[in-house]
């Protein structure tokens, strides 16, 4: 199996368990931090989401699909569409709040297919390209990707944990 098509992989099984987990929450109790530093598990999935679009659009060279395909509006947060959410205090992190189910899951499901799109598009040469200068070590193609589904897995674990807390398991 091709190191891109294990990391495709990685990302179905954080995708299935951030869904799992919303599954087994009505939307009152997703929308609920249960402590002030633990964000939403709506957050968790919405950061995911947005995230992988983010990231995974600047490899591609295109516009995140937050703005170009209208999420923006979709979801029509009290958060400017340019919101660092990687460093949302509580206060900010309490605005993502999403009534619609469906939306949440359809959002994070777009971003997952973009990065699997890339994933299957991306040449194994590109990996090396150094896209980022301003960190030590450099980043490359590589090193990007991985940050990016990694922090799918990291969040969807915490996803598990936020809803365990809320519930109350």
């Amino acid at each position: 199996m091709q190191s891109t098509q294990m990391s495709m992989e990685t990302l179905d099984r954080a995708q299935e368990r951030l869904i799992d987990t919303l599954d087994q929450m009505d939307m009152e109790q997703a929308n609920t931090m249960p402590t002030p530093i633990i964000k939403s598990v709506t957050w968790l999935i919405w950061h995911t989401a947005r995230e992988l679009d983010l990231q995974i659009s600047e490899l591609k060279g295109s516009d995140p699909m937050w703005t170009s395909q209208g999420w923006n509006a979709k979801f029509s947060l009290d958060l400017p569409d340019d919101t660092q959410d990687y460093i949302h205090t509580p206060e900010e992190a309490a605005k993502v709040k999403v009534s619609d189910r469906q939306l949440l899951v359809d959002y994070l499901d777009a971003a997952v297919k973009l990065a699997k799109s890339y994933l299957e598009e991306v040449k194994d040469e590109e990996l090396d390209e150094v896209i980022d200068r301003s960190w030590t070590p450099v980043v490359t193609r590589q090193v990007r990707l991985v940050s990016s589904i990694d922090d799918a897995v990291m969040h969807s674990g915490q996803a598990v944990y936020t809803r365990r807390l809320v519930l109350g398991e």
